[in-house]
């Protein structure tokens, strides 16, 4: 099969290179996925989990992305849930190889069908933003009708997410990002924008909610404006400052296939839009992620037309 793989962490993107591989067996309650479309989070590759595995043993050449859609194509033993040809998206294991290629094998909790009006393309997009929107606001951040939540980077691929599922929920929205973002930050349903570069953050009051995902001063300063019991909610990386009455939450995103399966209906019935940018082949992923110009949106390698 073909697949992206990477050696050396010091290149990043431009150390990808396209090779041919042994397409994997399943494992006991795995499944071997035909892959039809796989996400990639640029800052992916700075993750230790792409380079050595559980025990800190280098697992390189290793092949990244975690994020797919495609359809079941064999089940490893004592696998129940899915069935062979049923299509499926969802969030790979971490410490093992990924998405960027033509099979991967991976556990069937982590995957949820994909019903068969949602495109290849668009279920790749959802795994990452979706569950890391859903778990910070709904499971870190026990949001309520009602509360005011401000969201870092709202036009971003989490922020973005973020935005759409806090109004939903009916909360008031604080979004923030730089000056080309106000309208999208609005058209997706904020009630105020902030601009980090000309505004003042500490004009907007106290707030029950921030989902930072911006971390270093930003994430210092929204800490002084969580109000008595609110929450902040980070993921990036362990906060360094903390609400002086309230919680400040790190985590990293988990597959759950009930909330994969919320998120995706929610995308069927018109109340939640995903952010994608590039859509390229596997033969011109290399390319896609190392372009000559900032992306907006989230790029998507379709494995198979």
């Amino acid at each position: 099969m073909k697949a992206i793989v990477v050696t050396d962490q010091a290149a990043g993107t431009a150390g990808m290179t396209l090779v041919e591989r042994d397409a994997p067996e399943p494992a006991g309650n795995d499944v071997l996925v035909e892959v039809h479309a796989s996400g990639f989070t640029p800052g992916e590759l700075t993750w230790p989990s792409n380079w050595t595995d559980r025990l800190g043993r280098d697992r390189t050449p290793s092949i990244p992305g975690h994020e797919l859609a495609g359809v079941v194509s064999a089940l490893g033993y004592g696998t129940r849930g899915l069935s062979v040809g049923q299509r499926v998206f969802g969030l790979t294991d971490w410490t093992r190889d990924g998405t960027l290629a033509e099979y991967t094998a991976v556990e069937a909790r982590n995957l949820a069908p994909l019903p068969g009006d949602v495109d290849f393309t668009v279920g790749a997009s959802l795994p990452i933003s979706g569950l890391t929107a859903w778990q910070g606001l709904f499971d870190h951040g026990r949001l309520r009708p009602g509360q005011s939540v401000l969201v870092h980077g709202a036009a971003g691929g989490v922020g973005s997410m973020v935005t759409q599922l806090a109004g939903e929920a009916g909360a008031y929205v604080v979004a923030t990002g730089r000056a080309r973002d106000r309208q999208a930050a609005l058209d997706l349903g904020a009630q105020e924008f902030v601009d980090l570069d000309r505004d003042t953050l500490e004009d907007v009051g106290r707030v029950d909610l921030v989902f930072d995902v911006i971390g270093g001063d930003v994430q210092k300063r929204s800490a002084a404006l969580v109000q008595a019991g609110g929450t902040l909610v980070t993921i990036a990386g362990p906060p360094e400052a903390r609400p002086a009455d309230g919680l400040a939450i790190d985590f990293v995103v988990e597959a759950d296939r009930a909330q994969l399966s919320e998120i995706v209906r929610r995308v069927r019935d018109g109340r939640l839009r995903t952010n994608i940018g590039t859509v390229a082949t596997l033969d011109d992923a290399v390319a896609a992620f190392n372009p000559t110009e900032r992306p907006t949106g989230k790029t998507i390698i379709r494995v198979r037309p």
